[in-house]
């Protein structure tokens, strides 16, 4: 009877079972969520684009520029190409360009703040794809310290990341900034002001030079018109400005009478060095190691003066010849004779074996004196070149050097370097050479001076003294000697010279 009613359960409990079993639909019964086993939910990070622009390398051995202008501010939109800013160094001013389309999300250095070459310089949000390569630049040696900024500030919130991804224009326009949450009420003489002064684009764009005068002057850039290119502030603008503030001030001062007694006490002032004069401090340390030998020479400059009016009548003003470039043909003549000159000493490869290497190239360098300083363009390959193209390439360095905009490829590789000091007055230089030149001349201004002809008679002679110096290391006094009177021969008879031009 027992084992009856234990057969009779196990009976029924199993059709109980098996009726709730077939009841469950099949997908039920397989669904492991329904079995107790949840699947986990996960969700990726939304990705952050905003990247560290890089200070890219502008140039050889430049490792630091100065800020010269921004184009652009936070929170402004630029497009592949666009300028962001522009910066000075030690040898030429350059425009940096976005590579990308974005958002300028901060500025990490303010208008003459030193930036360094391969550290962050701004903030990018991008909105478009970027390759691997740009990526890798993007990220590039400033990973650990973009890491670092990021783990000082805070983490942006959602609306935050939605404006990086989703379109800057809309978001922002859901969101307004703090400026246009609380505008201020318009000043009707400032909107007067600006209504009648409208500067141009590079209105608060400025050489070192001009700056630091502003500086002087305790002015503002802004409040100075520009007469220069699209309203470029210039040196004279600077002292225009600077000398009708002085004469308001002393207009006041004589209504009000002033003590005999008074007098004016100014105080001395800390000037930093500007890119440029860092770049010559530099330079002409390194040129304390070297033995100058100088060696100066009296030019007779009539034939020369006598050809060149010749060639000048009917000529427009563009198209006259000075006597520089035919001077720097005579010096490539002469250093087809002395290769010694035309060569670069090499200390660094070996200390204990130095050699010399002799250029096939005379690439001469011109220092011009510019508004930031004394810059040295080079003339490339002079031995090909007559004298009407290097007059021109005179000319196009010069006015590139007085704008500011040499590139890095116009002031690198010169061979050797011609200084016309003549155009602002001496006769006589003794010119520093530039690593690892071995040589440099200076030419002196041109004057009359009474000299005596063949026949013993007093005449007018137009004279000017080259001043030769030469590295005694590599050459000696004879070789350079010799040199400077092949130069003087061919600056004497031009004609012999013409005769030995290819």
């Amino acid at each position: 009877m027992r084992s009856f009613a234990r057969r009779e359960a196990t009976r029924l409990l199993s059709r109980g079972n098996t009726a709730y079993t077939t009841s469950i639909p099949a997908t039920r019964r397989t669904n492991p969520c329904i079995q107790g086993q949840r699947r986990a939910f996960h969700g990726s990070r939304k990705l952050l684009v905003v990247k560290p622009y890089l200070l890219a390398d502008i140039g050889e051995g430049i490792t630091e520029c100065q800020v010269i202008q921004w184009f652009v501010k936070p929170g402004a939109r630029v497009e592949q190409f666009d300028p962001i800013c522009e910066v000075q160094s030690d040898k030429a001013s350059v425009e940096i360009t976005s590579r990308f389309d974005g958002v300028i999300k901060r500025l990490y250095y303010e208008p003459d703040d030193m930036a360094k070459v391969g550290k962050p310089l701004v903030d990018i949000d991008i909105q478009s794809e970027i390759s691997a390569a740009d990526e890798a630049l993007l990220n590039g040696s400033s990973d650990k310290e973009a890491k670092q900024d990021t783990a000082q500030q805070p983490e942006p919130q959602g609306q935050e990341l939605e404006v990086s991804r989703n379109d800057t224009k809309a978001s922002l326009g859901d969101t307004p900034l703090p400026e246009q949450a609380s505008p201020l009420p318009p000043n009707p003489r400032t909107d007067e002001f600006k209504a009648q002064r409208q500067p141009g684009k590079h209105a608060s764009l400025a050489t070192p030079a001009v700056r630091h005068l502003v500086k002087e002057h305790k002015l503002k850039i802004e409040d100075i018109d520009g007469t220069g290119k699209e309203g470029r502030v210039l040196k004279g603008d600077v002292q225009r400005h600077a000398q009708a503030a002085t004469q308001t001030t002393s207009a006041s001062a004589t209504s009000t009478p002033t003590p005999p007694s008074f007098r004016q006490t100014i105080e001395d002032r800390v000037q930093p060095l500007t890119p440029v004069q860092s770049g010559m401090f530099k330079q002409m340390t390194k040129s304390l190691s070297i033995p100058h030998f100088l060696y100066t020479d009296a030019v007779d400059f009539s034939s020369l003066t006598f050809m060149r009016k010749r060639y000048n009548v009917g000529r427009e003003k563009s198209e006259r010849i000075t006597p520089l470039p035919i001077i720097v043909k005579a010096v490539s003549l002469t250093l087809q004779h002395f290769p010694l000159l035309n060569s670069h000493l090499d200390t660094t490869s070996n200390p204990a074996k130095p050699q010399i290497i002799l250029k096939g190239s005379h690439n001469i360098g011109i220092a011009v004196d510019s508004p930031s300083g004394l810059l040295v363009p080079v003339i490339k390959n002079v031995q090909d070149l007559s004298i009407t193209a290097i007059s021109q390439e005179i000319t196009r360095l010069a006015t590139l050097a007085r704008n500011g905009k040499l590139s890095s490829a116009d002031l690198t590789g010169a061979t050797f370097t011609v200084s016309n000091i003549g155009s602002i007055g001496g006769t006589a230089v003794a010119p520093v050479i530039v690593t690892p030149q071995v040589g440099i001349v200076g030419i002196g201004k041109a004057r009359v001076v009474p000299a005596f002809s063949e026949n013993g008679e007093l005449i007018k002679r137009e004279e000017c003294v080259f001043s030769w110096s030469a590295d005694h290391r590599v050459v000696d006094g004879a070789y350079v000697a010799r040199a400077a009177e092949e130069v003087r021969s061919c600056v004497e008879g031009v004609e012999g010279m013409l005769m030995r031009m290819r």
